[in-house]
């Protein structure tokens, strides 16, 4: 669904999503490159840098990110998406801005209400990847996402629970993810939590990290190997730092259909590209991080080393043959 630009209003009672206060507390300052598929989603209105919102780039066209950053929104036309970013104030070369051309909300999102709280951007021209700029993949039904151990956030937003404006420089902090159903036990959230979301954070709360800005990442490590899932949309929680309320995210694996389908991706290129064969039944199938995107408009980093090795494993293989060739 395209969503309206016209004004929407939240819906406000006591267990209603707290969309105010998503930033991360105890964080710390990152290194250029480190969050290369992160970007800052600004309006140039706002005081500032104008930094409304995070968000996730999961093609070279599309960008990942929170419903709720849309409400009250005017005039997404002249809005900008930041990608290659870590510090607003002085964007260096390695930086593309780009401008929003289409706003995709979910058609099931009810403005004040923590369903379905996730949307898509399409940039008005692709982004040129490189160290700097990089996409996120997305998981499918098979990887078992609570079984990853590794997560962190990051964001702009202030970095104290006072502090209303966004941070200068992107931070980042690691977070563990909480099992749903405790997370929706009665001194948690009390049931406010659904199957569509992740949470994130400290049983203890105090000063360790809290949420993410709002339609930011939350990503974790594959435990087998050296990358890493966009698992989820930050969205929603109740005050920052507080013990058994955690940061709740949007699961990007539950609402994997849905982007497939609004970023047009065919069933057919889907499982010509990406999908892994379908295993036997003693087979168990291991996902493979791609971004939905053609492989080569993106190039990930991993894939990278894996054709350099298979070139100097042919590389090899010729020699052979030819000093076999010699011998005899």
């Amino acid at each position: 669904m395209s969503a309206s630009y016209g004004p929407m209003v939240y819906d406000y009672d006591p267990m209603a999503p707290d969309y105010g206060e998503l930033h991360i507390v105890g964080g710390t300052a990152v290194q250029p490159g480190a969050w290369a598929g992160i970007v800052s989603i600004q309006d140039p209105w706002e005081p500032g840098t104008g930094h409304i919102c995070g968000g996730s780039l999961i093609s070279r066209e599309w960008v990942l990110t929170a419903a709720h950053c849309f409400t009250n929104a005017r005039n997404i036309n002249m809005w900008r998406v930041v990608t290659g970013a870590t510090q607003l104030t002085q964007l260096g070369p390695e930086v593309q801005v780009r401008q929003i051309k289409q706003l995709r909300v979910h058609e099931h999102y009810t403005p004040g209400e923590e369903r379905n709280d996730i949307a898509l951007l399409k940039l008005d021209q692709p982004v040129v990847c490189s160290r700097y700029v990089q996409l996120g993949c997305v998981p499918k039904a098979t990887l078992n996402v609570l079984e990853l151990k590794t997560c962190y956030i990051a964001g702009w937003g202030s970095t104290t629970t006072r502090a209303q404006r966004p941070n200068d420089i992107l931070q980042e902090a690691k977070v563990h993810l909480i099992d749903v159903w405790l997370c929706n036990s009665s001194l948690w959230y009390a049931g406010a939590i659904h199957t569509q979301n992740l949470c994130a954070g400290y049983p203890e709360g105090g000063i360790n990290p809290c949420q993410g800005d709002s339609g930011g990442p939350l990503v974790c490590k594959d435990n087998g190997a050296a990358y890493f899932w966009l698992v989820g949309v930050t969205s929603w929680g109740k005050g920052c730092a507080r013990a058994n309320q955690p940061g709740v995210y949007t699961s990007t694996q539950h609402f994997y259909d849905w982007i497939l389908i609004q970023i047009d991706l065919q069933p057919d290129r889907r499982a010509s590209r990406h999908f892994t064969t379908a295993p036997t039944p003693t087979q168990k199938p291991r996902p493979i991080p791609t971004p939905l995107d053609r492989f080569r408009s993106c190039p990930f980093s991993l894939q990278k080393l894996v054709e350099f090795f298979t070139q100097v494993q042919e590389l090899l293989q010729v020699l052979r043959r030819k000093l076999a060739r010699e011998a005899g």
